[in-house]
């Protein structure tokens, strides 16, 4: 993979050392592919532990422990890898990022199971996620870099913020905006979906106006395009591939 990781959450640099000295101490059964099917048992676990938030005093704490464990398993794939010299980088991006979707669907259906959230406000917060997903991931082919945080949150930050308001929202269901009563959930979902939103419509623009620059239209193509284009009788299509010809008597 040709590409270039932008790591700048908060606790990127903190979190990159720890990883080093846990990955160097793991016993040699413990596998990347383990690690990773680790992190999504642990996200499914999450998702399925939401689904009783409020109902179950154990929920909370499940959740939050199941957030460590796939901060564990999601983590330190990778740095495992890379320190046994094992490093599969076009598998493990697949994999990884498949594993990261699925995960956070699971998540999510469980939020939207709960009762302390709408579905709808569950699956609108999911379908932005994948939006703003889909886009990294287009830039990773098309730009060549990989951003894992936006605005210093990055995957760790997410599951910090999950677990903290997983046992809030177990104590305080409901929140009073105007005088009118919604649940709290409800209320996080729909700030994070404009934030996504909002994340992925300036992330779009930005790496298109990148491209856009990087890669200008030759001026031989654009000068002869309106020439032939001028010319009475001549069609569009025609002078595109007179163009095409230029160009490619030019380059040889």
């Amino acid at each position: 993979m040709n590409h270039v990781r932008e790591h700048r959450s908060l606790l990127a640099t903190a979190e990159k050392r720890l990883l080093m000295k846990i990955a160097a101490r793991l016993p040699p059964w413990l596998t990347s592919d383990g690690l990773s099917l680790l992190g999504l048992s642990a996200m499914a676990g999450a998702g399925v532990a939401f689904a009783h938030i409020g109902r179950a005093r154990w929920s909370a704490p499940a959740v939050a422990v199941a957030l460590l464990i796939n901060w564990f398993g999601d983590s330190l794939d990778g740095t495992v890898a890379r320190i046994r010299r094992q490093e599969r980088p076009r598998y493990g991006f697949y994999v990884d990022h498949v594993i990261d979707l699925a995960g956070t669907a699971a998540l999510l259906i469980g939020m939207g199971a709960s009762g302390q959230m709408q579905p709808a406000v569950a699956a609108a917060v999911l379908a932005a996620y994948f939006l703003v997903s889909a886009e990294a991931y287009l830039a990773t082919h098309a730009a060549g870099i990989f951003r894992l945080s936006r605005a210093g949150i990055g995957p760790t930050e997410l599951r910090i913020l999950t677990a903290v308001g997983s046992f809030y929202v177990a104590g305080h269901p409901w929140v009073e905006i105007a005088g009118t009563p919604y649940r709290l959930l409800d209320v996080s979902g729909l700030v994070a979906v404009a934030g996504l939103t909002i994340t992925f419509a300036a992330s779009a623009v930005m790496n298109a106006r990148a491209l856009f620059v990087a890669e200008p239209l030759p001026r031989q193509r654009q000068q002869t395009v309106a020439r032939q284009i001028a010319t009475p009788g001549f069609s569009t299509l025609a002078a595109q591939r007179q163009a095409d010809d230029d160009d490619k008597a030019a380059s040889a």
